[in-house]
């Protein structure tokens, strides 16, 4: 009688860990998918780069000069082996900001003085400020999200645009990185790293400068993302509105000035850049009824709204506007 009744327990309780095995063999599976789809798709990009793109001496447009990641992912530690390479520091001051100085964006076309106060201090000390972020995908282009980010963004812990609001639910992180000559104590970078806290992805580990394009009479705003053997590289124009609030505009029509650059590594100190004209972004920051600092952001491909995240901005605690 105690027999079967244990071979019956047996049989029972190994059973779970028969299906704990299976679904190890499942996950495992289509991890290794899911990484093969977004190998191939990253080498289909930079193909498209090489073939479509403009072969480029460096030297030749310093303007789009941007970091370019090396390995098959990005990640937070991207700013720490930026540094080991070109012999920088790394700090992380309470009052950095994205821009040393507003004024560095006077131009032919903007007058930084139109823009608020409090717009130009967001910028030259944003680390002073909180956002929250909300995001909404465009219908038509959701499929085309989730693809990009599932298999190509989450591969290289970069750009992981949030798909559903709920991912942005428990806040989103706002670090800026200063990275200076170890020698002069010069900045040549600022990073903004900026991830979901729900979830740990990167949403952005991007490069923030000035830069004056030669098809632009004015200093731009460049912001690289540094991806796997390139970069993406985006240039806006600055534009004051009537009402004191800022633009950033990376529209146009043609190489050399505001838009986005795919660029991808050549070696022997040449790139291919391919600038995409069909897709750009809007970046509205402004003061509501309230006098709240917010910021409406939209990213645009073929005329279709890819993407909206809209952040609100509020001084951290402890520190005075």
């Amino acid at each position: 009688m105690l027999g079967p009744r244990y071979h019956e327990s047996s049989s029972a309780s190994r059973f779970p860990l028969q299906l704990r095995a299976y679904r190890m063999a499942f996950e495992n599976f289509t991890s290794g998918l899911y990484g093969a789809v977004g190998a191939l798709l990253e080498h289909g990009i930079r193909l498209w780069v090489r073939l479509t793109g403009r072969l480029v001496d460096k030297s030749d447009v310093p303007w789009l000069s941007s970091p370019i990641g090396t390995g098959g992912r990005i990640g937070n530690e991207f700013y720490r082996q930026l540094a080991e390479r070109e012999g920088l520091q790394i700090s992380k001051s309470a009052d950095a900001g994205l821009l040393p100085s507003f004024d560095l964006l006077k131009g032919p076309q903007f007058d930084p003085a139109l823009v608020r106060l409090e717009i130009r201090e967001f910028y030259e000390h944003t680390a002073r400020f909180h956002l929250e972020a909300w995001s909404e995908t465009g219908l038509a282009s959701r499929i085309f999200m989730w693809g990009l980010v599932t298999f190509v963004s989450r591969r290289m812990d970069q750009l992981n645009f949030p798909l559903s609001p709920l991912e942005l639910s428990a806040g989103m992180s706002s670090e800026v990185i200063e990275l200076d000559n170890g020698q002069t104590g010069k900045r040549v970078y600022t990073g903004w790293l900026r991830t979901m806290v729900a979830t740990g992805k990167i949403i952005y580990a991007g490069l923030y400068s000035t830069t004056s394009p030669e098809g632009y009479a004015g200093p731009c705003v460049k912001v690289s993302f540094p991806v796997p053997q390139g970069s993406s590289t985006v240039v806006l124009r600055p534009e004051a509105a009537a009402d004191g609030s800022f633009r950033l505009i990376s529209r146009n029509t043609r190489f050399g000035g505001p838009g986005f650059y795919r660029i991808v590594e050549q070696g022997s100190g040449k790139w291919c850049v391919r600038y995409i004209r069909t897709l750009h972004e809007v970046f509205h920051v402004y003061l509501d009824a309230e006098g709240v600092l917010r910021t409406d952001h939209i990213i645009y491909f073929l005329g279709l709204t890819v993407l909206r995240l809209h952040y609100k901005i509020t001084p951290k605690r402890g520190t005075q506007r």
